[in-house]
């Protein structure tokens, strides 16, 4: 998918566990499964408590797809995540597609009934499935009484407290996320080239001890190699998230995740298929704050959750061989994919969840 969508925030939800579909994007709330889910797959593989919904992302291909990721709300956990891939085999067409509440209202793939969907381009089509899923899921609701379309969700007033665990599950306040695509005209090149010229320079101007040993000066030079590379990664997270200081995730389907700080990443391969996994999104920190001041004086049941980022990775291919289980759930198959956290002192690749 060429470009990067960003997930912006929209209205809070008026009850944080209100039901919606598979098609809508939203943060935290109850998951939207459209088949029965497997009860290991919704408890942390650490303490065993439930897992609660963090993101659930309507992200269609060539066929209907949600992403649900999962993460562990306990005190004596609180940093395993789960993102779960939940697909539909039957392949998109024209009248397959989830039609928004008012077709003028929302962009909406442009396929004409006569067209022959082996040749569409599938990655523009859930694009723009994309965009109508979060557009239309929000247009259903009600909105906010000041008028805040393309700003962050208001910490006053909230919607009336509700409990945040309902049959054993979890609940994060809720909050409905709309689509805005990344400007291409960012550019990164200008800053971190002065960055590193600049730190090339200071390099360069240190006098070289003639009495210090070789492989000290080596080790030395070494670290501070490390040191720059880390900075200048970190310096592109931050300029990216500056650009667009609200943005909840952001998704690029097979393009590359913005990192918070150097790290070998493997995300390992497809479980159903075995073909290596790709970047598909990425949850980023304003997530965090606005759960946190919607929380209040109950952050505390987030206070664990001190990622810098959540990069997830799914099947390169978007398989769907489960067929015997799609049979017995109205052609929906679930996957398990990989999942990675980058915090601010160690990246964590969560155990477990790669093949």
């Amino acid at each position: 998918m060429a470009g990067t969508l960003l997930g912006m925030p929209g209205p809070w939800a008026e009850d944080y566990r209100e039901p919606s579909d598979p098609y809508t994007t939203k943060i935290g709330g109850l998951p939207d499964w459209p088949l029965p889910i497997n009860a290991d797959l919704l408890r942390c593989a650490s303490c065993a408590g439930q897992l609660c919904l963090v993101a659930q992302v309507y992200a269609p291909l060539s066929q209907h797809r949600t992403l649900f990721v999962l993460g562990c709300v306990s005190p004596e956990c609180g940093t395993v995540w789960r993102v779960l891939r939940v697909q539909n085999i039957a392949d998109l067409d024209s009248s397959q597609r989830k039609q928004p509440a008012s077709v003028g209202e929302v962009p909406c793939a442009n396929v004409s009934d006569d067209e022959d969907v082996g040749d569409m381009d599938f990655e523009q089509l859930g694009k723009a499935l994309f965009e109508a899923g979060t557009a239309a899921s929000n247009a259903k609701r009600k909105k906010p009484r000041k008028k805040r379309q393309n700003k962050a969700p208001s910490s006053s007033p909230h919607p009336k407290p509700t409990a945040l665990v309902q049959n054993d599950v979890p609940v994060v306040p809720c909050f409905y996320i709309y689509a805005q695509e990344e400007s291409s005209s960012l550019d990164l090149s200008v800053i971190c080239s002065s960055y590193s010229s600049l730190s090339l320079k200071e390099a360069g101007s240190d006098v070289e001890d003639p009495s210090q040993p070789e492989e000290a000066w080596e080790k030395e030079h070494y670290e501070y190699d490390k040191a720059l590379t880390a900075d200048r990664t970190y310096l592109k997270f931050k300029k990216r998230l500056d650009a667009y200081p609200e943005q909840c995730f952001r998704y690029s389907y097979g393009g590359r995740p913005i990192l918070a700080a150097v790290d070998e990443i493997n995300p390992g391969s497809c479980r159903l298929c075995g073909k290596p996994r790709q970047f598909e999104m990425q949850l980023m920190p304003p997530l965090l704050y606005f759960l946190q001041e919607a929380l209040g004086e109950r952050r505390h049941l987030v206070e664990k959750w001190d990622w810098m980022t959540l990069i997830v990775y799914t099947c390169s291919e978007s398989c769907s061989l489960e067929i015997e289980q799609a049979k017995s759930n109205m052609g929906w198959i679930i996957a398990e994919e990989a999942v990675v956290a980058q915090c601010e002192e160690s990246m964590p690749v969560q155990p477990g969840f790669f093949s």
